[in-house]
């Protein structure tokens, strides 16, 4: 019973191991997760070794029925981990061995937990990195809906938080649909550069055994077999890509969270959200906090740690394996679950977000937002250079400052006594309504561009 209770490994030691490494060594509470890939990793190699006539196929399909076994109680929650056996590959060879005796021992034929490892570790993130474009499909559409119903929702656009110029708020949701959608491809891109499949490069070097890498490929998967043993046991560049976009992406819902929290504010008072997505105060009864607008822009923080804490564990490790590398597995697992909670509520907050189309249309007649507006009339009824007219345009503005108006309160008669050969048209250049129509260049804010371009994002994402 004592040699039973040993570690797989332990037949080349005198003593056993020292408790407190066995409870900082074990990570079997991180990578129970992997248990899905780990066994059907297990079964495609068996179905190889029997292929490939290494191993019976009596003895094949016993030990594919012990693993079925046990995944079937980890499903059920029937299954408990053991830290002795640090790690879930070795938790589910120890159970192989009660269930299906001695034949267990078979199974381990031709591979190593290092190559074992990574092919869990690759299946996951591929897995894990289709949920996360399922969900952003589901933030795109979000804000494709709300962009269909605001497309005549004028607000002001801004640089510095100034305003700047009228725009559309739904030309400004649109700006976040860009952003989603190359995060989606990015993580389309990193399922593409992971394809390949690590099974049979053993512990570094390969194996001598006559196996089938192609095989086991195919059936979990991959498109080809990794083509370096050394590189692929070293190899953590996936889960790098991986951590980099989920902190691209994280960074993009965490700047449209501070949009919502600015938005929301009462000094903006530009949208107000659902109360479902608010919190109150202990203290202060009329408060509605954006809490998870908050929390989403505070989560990303901990989507950029995870990318740097791995990025400083791989940065000097010589090639191969070594156990720095156990680190990847929590910090990525952490990261997807973040990141995939962040996109959840995003998506919450934007079916829930109502603009105040009002106080956006007051408010983008602030700031002489249509000064460039001006500017252009200039240059295309009155041939002058931009830079004649900016002049022009800045007095303008010198002159409704200093008499407290807003360029839409001014009369022709005052336009005059800037430019005195103006024609009577030129007071449509201060609607921003026409202001925002007017922007009809390719990838502009007008109502025309707008709606053309949901109807092509509708057929891209139904």
């Amino acid at each position: 019973m004592k040699n039973k209770n040993k570690a797989i490994w332990g037949a080349r030691f005198n003593n056993a191991t020292s408790k407190i490494f066995e409870q900082i060594g074990a990570s079997i509470d991180v990578d129970k997760r992997l248990f899905e890939e780990d066994i059907l990793g297990s079964i495609v190699h068996t179905q190889m070794l029997v292929k490939q006539k290494i191993i019976n196929k009596k003895r094949g399909n016993k030990i594919i029925f012990g693993l079925k076994k046990i995944r079937g109680e980890i499903r059920r929650n029937k299954f408990k981990f053991n830290k002795k056996y640090e790690d879930i590959h070795l938790n589910i060879e120890k159970r192989l061995f009660v269930i299906i005796g001695e034949d267990a021992g078979y199974l381990h034929i031709a591979r190593s937990r290092n190559d074992q490892v990574i092919t869990d570790f690759k299946l996951w993130v591929k897995k894990a990195s289709r949920e996360v474009i399922k969900n952003l499909n589901e933030l795109i559409k979000s804000f494709i809906k709300k962009s269909e119903s605001n497309i005549h929702t004028v607000m002001p656009g801004f640089t510095h938080l100034k305003n700047a110029q009228p725009i559309s708020f739904a030309h400004y949701l649109l700006a976040y649909v860009e952003m989603f959608k190359r995060d989606k491809a990015k993580f389309i891109n990193n399922i593409t550069y992971i394809d390949e499949c690590p099974l049979g490069v053993g512990a570094l070097a390969g194996t001598s055994y006559k196996i089938d890498r192609n095989f086991t490929s195919k059936k979990l998967g991959f498109k080809k077999p990794t083509n370096n043993s050394i590189d692929t046991v070293s190899d953590r560049d996936f889960a790098l890509d991986f951590l980099s976009t989920a902190s691209i992406c994280a960074m993009h819902i965490s700047r449209f969270a501070e949009e919502l929290v600015i938005w929301n504010s009462d000094i903006f008072k530009l949208i107000k959200l659902d109360d479902r997505m608010l919190t109150g105060s202990s203290i202060m009864p009329q408060k509605k906090n954006p809490d998870p607008a908050e929390l989403i822009r505070g989560r990303a923080g901990s989507n950029f740690g995870a990318l740097q804490a791995l990025l400083t564990t791989m940065k000097g490790l010589p090639l191969s394996y070594y156990k720095d590398m156990q680190e990847d597995k929590s910090l990525v697992f952490n990261s997807y679950d973040t990141l995939l909670g962040s996109i959840i509520i995003s998506n919450e907050l934007v079916k829930g977000l109502k603009p105040n189309k009002e106080r956006m249309l007051d408010l983008s007649n602030e700031g002489y937002t249509t000064a460039t507006d001006f500017a252009d009339y200039l240059v295309q009824n009155n041939n002058m250079s931009f830079r004649e007219s900016y002049k022009i345009s800045a007095k303008l503005v010198n002159y409704a400052e200093k008499n407290k108006k807003k360029l839409n309160e001014l009369n022709f008669s005052e336009l005059k006594k800037i430019k005195n050969n103006l024609e009577k048209n030129v007071m449509n250049v201060f609607d921003v309504k026409n202001s925002v129509n007017l922007k009809n260049s390719y990838g502009g804010t007008s109502s025309k561009n707008i709606t053309k371009m949901i109807s092509k994002l509708k057929k891209e994402f139904k």
